[in-house]
């Protein structure tokens, strides 16, 4: 290990570990640990570990990629694990920022091991050239519904509770609350009864297009040009005072997205809107599922292009992909999704279907310049 990947502060050692091919190889024990405390924090939150990767789907996100560098941490004291931290670091675009996140387990916190790891990572970010570093933090919705009092985020809409742990955290360590995602669940399957009046209204406006479906991979005559419209989901959604550089997307990147879900027993399904006229592909959404935990459905992009916004493309594309989904996962029981708050149109088409508020996200951001 290279004093650049370790790093003792305050009696806590901070140690970069190693991600393993596969969650069963030799060298896999410390990452189980890993990821057994991000379970046990999730399952301490909402009382389950729908929002959770399996730990195959874990392994293979944090090896990382051609586009982004992912390092996982564990922090010791006197020999027992503390807690840990993980460091993004974009290779393509973006290569002035890092994303960092800390977990404490729940008996060592209140005593500044948080502080400590973060210090590791912001440091190591720093070696790196960063100078902006990118935070997240997930929590149930009840505070917000109650009543809390808000900290408002930088973008103008929603805010997080003010007295939260996480909240005074990230203030403490001078992060600013850039944006706010709302967490929304939906009942799965939905009645095909609301599917049936919500397309019916849908499909009137959308006169000139075809919606064109496919699992886990896209059809080789269309992923260049889904390639395409892949690139807009980084330039056309809300991002607040982020200021992220938009993301360049071709065939390659999206053949590693796939393999890295295959890789990891995600399943996908895609549902397309095809312009008939020019044969652009003007939206698109995509829902992912685990089969090692069969009951959640996470809904991932869905993105309407700019020259094709108006027609209902949004609901088109989200109601053959739901419908797919009851046909390919029978076992599920619900949806869930984010969206920044600001993106209301979404929401809108969220709202309709069914979907209800069940948690928040703060986006933390930190500039050093």
């Amino acid at each position: 290990m290279s004093s650049s990947n370790s790093s003792v502060n305050g009696g806590l050692s901070v140690k970069r570990i190693a991600v393993p091919e596969s969650p069963d190889a030799g060298n896999a024990s410390d990452f189980r640990v890993f990821h057994g405390l991000l379970v046990a924090h999730q399952r301490e939150l909402w009382g389950n570990q729908d929002r959770s990767p399996t730990v195959a789907e874990a392994v293979h996100f944090w090896q990382g990629n051609a586009y982004e560098e992912r390092q996982v941490f564990l922090a010791y004291r006197d020999g027992a694990v503390v807690g840990s931290g993980t460091l993004t670091l974009p290779l393509s675009e973006n290569t002035t920022t890092a994303g960092v996140d800390v977990l404490v387990d729940s008996p060592f916190r209140r005593r500044g091991f948080g502080s400590r790891i973060l210090g590791v990572l912001e440091q190591l970010a720093r070696g790196r050239g960063r100078i902006s570093f990118d935070a997240y933090c997930e929590e149930p919705i009840a505070p917000v519904l109650e009543g809390a009092a808000l900290l408002d985020a930088k973008s103008g809409t929603g805010g997080v509770p003010v007295d939260s742990a996480s909240t005074q955290f990230a203030l403490h360590h001078g992060y600013s609350l850039e944006q706010v995602e709302t967490n929304s669940t939906l009942p799965f399957p939905v009645e095909e009864e609301v599917l049936r009046v919500l397309d019916v209204e849908a499909t009137r406006r959308a006169g000139g297009y075809s919606v064109i479906a496919w699992q886990d991979k896209c059809p080789a005559e269309l992923v260049d040009v889904f390639a395409r419209l892949k690139s807009l989901m980084s330039t056309e959604i809300p991002i607040a005072g982020l200021g992220w550089e938009g993301e360049e997307w071709d065939a390659v990147r999206v053949r590693q997205e796939e393999s890295t879900w295959a890789a990891g027993g995600v399943d996908s399904v895609v549902a397309v809107a095809r312009h008939d006229a020019t044969g652009e592909l003007a939206a698109y959404t995509v829902l992912t599922h685990r089969g090692a935990l069969p009951a959640v459905i996470y809904q991932e992009d869905t993105l309407v292009a700019p020259g094709h916004r108006g027609h209902r493309l949004g609901m088109v594309v989200k109601i053959a992909n739901l419908r797919r989904a009851k046909e390919l996962w029978p076992d599920a029981t619900s949806v869930m999704t984010w969206n920044a708050n600001e993106n209301r149109h979404m929401l809108a088409i969220n709202i309709a279907l069914g979907f209800k508020p069940s948690g928040f996200e703060g986006e933390w951001q930190k500039r050093l310049e």
